[in-house]
Parts: C-alpha cells; structure tokens; sequence
C-alpha cells in the first residue's frame, strides 16, 4: 500500500483539463473523500480568477500586446504564453496565435509532434510550439495550481492518473506518458476515458451501482469531446458471486467531435455572409469557428435563448479591429447536429468513405462521415461476438447482427445537451425494438465536463487500496509485420505476415511474453517496423502467424523507423532474435529483440515523428 497523501486524476482533454483528487488518508475502498482543484487563470488582463476547468487552449502574444504584469499567475511571471479562459476567449478574435486540439495533433501519425507546428499553418513572425510542448504546458500549470494549493503535498510526489481516448495507440500514449515526465509526474498511469467515466458513475453510487445493473448486462459508453469519440463495451460478469465490470472493446479512433460541429456551424454562418456579399478569408473563418463555438455552448446550454450573435474580425486586423457581425440561431445548430452528426440511421449503416485527394494541406485528419450515429452501427455491428469468451456469460441476443447494449452511459461535452443524449439513446432502441430486444436503459452522470477527472482520482485510489476495478486488459491484439524470404519481383511487395505479440486482454504491467519463433533482425542500417492491431480477434496468442487475414478485422498503425545499434557487428548484420512484448502500467507497447547467441537486447522505441 502506498504512503501518498492523495490520488490524482487529471482529465487532459481536447477542449478543457480539470484535475480531482482523492485523500487516501480519509477514505477507504468506495467510501471515499474526493475534491476537485480549482484552477487559478487569467480571465482578463490582470485578472486571475479560480475556475473548475482549464480550457486547453494556449495563446501565444505579440511581445506589445499587454502590459508587462498583465499576464502574472499566483506562481510566476509570464510574456510568452499562457492558457486558459483568456486564451480561449482572444482566440475568436486572433486565432492566428491560438493554439487548440493539440491533444488531437499528439495522436497525428503524420506529422512531427515534437516539432513547433501549432498554431497550424501559422504566418512568418508567429511564434509556434509543438503538440507535445502544449500538453506539458497545461499540466505544467495544472502541477502549479495544485503545488500552491498544498505545498507539503507536490503533485509530483502523489500518484497520478492522466486519461487518454480508448483509441490512442501506443505511440499517442507514450507521448502523453512524456508529456506528464516533462513536469515532473513520475508516478504515472494512463486510463481509458470511457472507463474512467464509469469509474465515476460508481463512484457517485456510494455503492449502489450493484443495484443498477445485473449480470449479463453490456454497457455502452458513448463519450463525444471536443476532438474525438470514443465507444466503449463494460459487461457485468460475476466472480466468486460478487458483480465485476468487464471492459470487453473499444471503437476505432474516430478524429470527430465538437471541433467538426464547429467547424460546420462557421460553414452554415459563412454561407449567410457569402449571400450578402461579404467574404471570408482562412484566418476570418477560424475566427467565426471559435465564434461559432461559444454561440453553440451558449445555445445548448441556455434554453431561454434562441439566438446568439456572431463576432467576425474585419480582414487585415491582427489584434483587436473593426468587426463583422452575424448570428447563429437555435435552431440552425440542432439542424445542423441532428441532420449532420447525429441522424437516424438503420443498424446496417455504415459510415461512408471517399477518395482522398491526392495533395492535402496540413491538418488534423478528421473522419470522413462526420454521421456519429452511423460509427455508432458499425461499432456495436463489428462486436457482435464480443461476449463470446467471457464466462459464465449468458448474452440474450448473442446469435444477433449487432451487440444488444443493455446501458448507456454518456460522456464528452457535446452531451451536455439533454437533446443529443435522447436522440442517440433513441436510434439505439430504435435498432433494439427492430430486433426484438427490450429498450437500453441510461445511466445517470453527476457532470460530463468534470467526471474523467472524478473517475481517474477514484480509480487512482482503488487501483492501490482496492475497491471495484473494470477488468480487460489491452483493448487490442497487437501484431508486427514479419517480411518472408523470396525472389523480388518487380512491382511487388515482399509477402507479409503478421506476427501476433500481444494478445487481446493481456493486463497493462504483466509479465513480458516471448513468441516461440526465431526471426532475422537487420542491425546498423535503416529499418521500418509494421505494427497491427484488431479490436475483434480475441483468440489469437502470442507466437500465431498470420498468413491472410480480413481487411476490416486487422487495421495497419503507426510504423517505426529507426537505426538499431551494431554494438560488435557489423552494419547489415543479420541477428538471430526472439521477440519479447509488455505493455506497461502506463499502458505502452514495448517491443524488445533478445539475441539467441548472447545477451544482447535491442529495444524498439516508438519513433513519434510521422512519416518523411
């Protein structure tokens, strides 16, 4: 058991962070005493005042633009840049120095994310940080808040829990992993945000969640952010005649959340201003999207108003100027969000794909459907059998298309509006009565924005002076590709197969496992790893090669390109190795080559920089 005072959870999310805690010297098992941080920002110029969420927004300020004192924390002086209320509000009027989504950006394959690249296409003159910086930048401030706060506690010296999306993958984990190392957070485990959302249903239970629920119920975790969504499967399995949670998959990272509503309410908004003759350039439109933003949340969350006006700067101005005026109304945005994001789609719908163009700018890669609903289908249709292989589990409809969700459980700041929740819970019952099931029934949350953070200080607690725990292990099977010997022939590819190393469930922190097989490893020139992985193949062990296998049930992740130390041979040198696997506490893939001929160890480090 360990000795730290507190238990830590820390939400780091797309659109806001907040931070929960748990005093371990004051609670015990699911009675708990927990408190919430409340975060010290500048609201204005010289205005510093305490607020529960930070937004995750980073403005960076031309060196004229305040006064020398304007910009000072409790903790320290600043010019350069800060984060918070401030930034996000400057941000709708100069969004040319606001960086936003760089949680998004950490889980871009494509680009750099060491490298200062945000604000995005940025102009010459304007400073720019990268995508890992920005998120050691809001936990530096959230370490700072709490350090001032209690000074013979340091955050640094408590366990912490950071919540990652359920999607990430190894190399987006290990970034925000290093993130966390950057301000100091040694002690440090990552948590899937949709479990962490129903750790804190649990929590906010006292107990009584075993009440709620009954074996063989599936719960559904739909949680839309700011950047992404994220879908979840928990069943209620039994053990030694006491009720577990069960986490039994996860969805695809879906890159779509409130950004793209956004997005698309500045295009409907564009649209009125392009009808009476007014054009937007980039930078305007960005401007309107942030614009955009807050008239939404305003609309969604104020049901006496139906309309809420739009301020655009006028072109040419790079700090505060002349303005266009506009207006979003209520009802433009629940067209736009029923129509768009949430419509009603029959179980067999599918989300549609497209052909890229070929030459794209730089930018997030957002899904192609924005239709949430319709990955929604797919999701609960592609886990069909994932209740297979629990024990002792007896599904009503496990000989149907779909998986039969008996619970919802929403999380993510877009369902902060009751509208969007009712509507979701009704296509899914809509798919129910179509099959003959009984209707899913939704499990209350106490507050979207700041349950992740309440979950992860509760699991934080639990995790090292037990209470209940949802169980599953890795949400994926991991395989690498394994190239076969043969003659080249031109135009094609060396035959590939698959190697599985880490199998579905294996828990985070266990023991290393070794595939049987003895492979050839390339030394002192470049190479790439092909990583996989599946959410549906459940079977699979470690060592199983994989000749042929269904597009939809493997998907390619992120390579690695690296140099592997000669140490005493020579380049080009090829090595007899076996492969061993772990995935750590924090939740990282780590891939290590044992020579069969010594003790030689080459580690294959994630390479996060994207492809060249």
């Amino acid at each position: 058991m360990s000795s730290k005072r507190f238990a830590i959870g820390i939400d780091l999310g797309t659109t806001h962070c907040a931070l929960s805690f748990v005093d371990n010297e004051h609670s015990e098992g699911e009675e708990i005493l927990q408190g919430l941080l409340p975060i010290p920002q500048l609201t204005a110029p010289g205005t510093v005042e305490h607020r529960p969420l930070l937004p995750s927004f980073l403005y960076l300020p031309h060196p004229d633009e305040f006064d020398p004192t304007d910009l000072d924390l409790p903790w320290a002086k600043q010019t350069d840049r800060f984060a918070g209320e401030l930034a996000r509000n400057l941000g709708a009027s100069t969004p040319l120095r606001l960086v936003f989504s760089a949680k998004s950006w950490l889980c871009h394959p494509d680009v750099d994310r060491r490298a200062p690249i945000l604000p995005a296409g940025a102009p010459n003159g304007i400073p720019q940080v990268s995508p890992l910086e920005a998120s050691a930048f809001f936990l530096g401030h959230l370490r700072d808040a709490w350090n001032r706060l209690y000074p013979s506690d340091p955050l640094t010296e408590q366990e912490v829990t950071v919540t990652v999306p359920a999607s990430f993958d190894p190399a987006a984990r290990e970034l925000t992993a290093e993130a966390a190392r950057r301000v100091g957070i040694t002690d440090l485990v990552l948590l899937e945000e949709p479990q962490a959302a129903l750790y804190a249903w649990v929590n906010a239970s006292r107990g009584d969640w075993r009440n709620q629920v009954r074996l063989g119920d599936v719960i559904l975790v739909v949680d839309v952010g700011g950047g992404t969504t994220d879908m979840s499967l928990i069943a209620v399995t039994e053990r030694d005649g006491v009720l577990e949670l069960t986490r039994i998959a996860v969805g695809d990272h879906i890159l779509l959340g409130g950004d793209n509503m956004d997005l698309a309410l500045a295009h409907l908004v564009k649209g009125k201003l392009d009808a009476v003759g007014v054009e937007l350039d980039r930078w305007q439109l960005l401007a309107l999207t942030h614009g955009c933003r807050q008239a939404k949340e305003r609309l969604l969350g104020e049901v006496e108003l139906s309309r809420v006006p739009v301020v655009v700067p006028s072109r040419g101005t790079q700090l505060v100027g002349g303005s266009i005026r506009t207006e979003l109304t209520r009802d433009e945005v629940m067209t736009v969000l029923m129509t768009g994001f949430f419509p009603e789609v029959p179980i067999t719908a599918r989300p549609a794909d497209r052909v890229r163009t070929a030459l794209t700018k730089l930018g997030l890669p957002f899904a192609h459907d924005p239709g949430i609903t319709r990955h929604l289908a797919a999701f609960l249709s592609r886990q069909s059998g994932a209740t297979a292989d629990l024990a002792d589990f007896v599904e009503p409809a496990a000989d149907a298309d779909f998986l039969h969700p008996t619970a919802v459980l929403f999380n993510g700041g877009v369902f902060k509006s009751p509208v969007l929740r009712e509507r979701v819970i009704a296509v899914i019952n809509g798919w129910l009565m179509a099959d003959g099931a009984p209707p899913a029934r939704q499990l209350e949350t106490q507050d979207l924005d700041l349950s992740v953070a309440q979950g992860a200080a509760f699991y934080a607690h639990v995790r090292r002076r037990g209470g209940v725990r949802i169980r599953g292990g890795t949400a994926r099977s991991y395989y690498v590709g394994i190239e076969s010997a043969g003659p080249a022939v031109p135009g094609l590819e060396p035959p590939l197969q698959l190697l599985c190393l880490v199998p579905f469930g294996l828990e985070e922190g266990s023991e290393p496992v070794v595939a049987p097989q003895e492979f050839g490893l390339i030394v002192g020139e470049p190479v790439r790893f092909r990583f996989f992985g599946s959410s549906v193949r459940r079977d699979d062990q470690v060592g199983l090669l994989i000749e042929d296998w269904p597009a939809h049930e493997i998907e390619e992740l992120e390579e690695i390109q690296t140099t592997l130390p000669t140490g005493s041979r020579r380049r080009g040198d090829i090595v007899a190795v076996n492969l061993q696997a772990a995935v750590t506490e924090v939740g990282t893939l780590e891939l290590v080559a044992l020579s069969r001929q010594g003790s030689e160890r080459w580690k294959v480090e994630f390479n996060t920089r994207g492809a060249d």
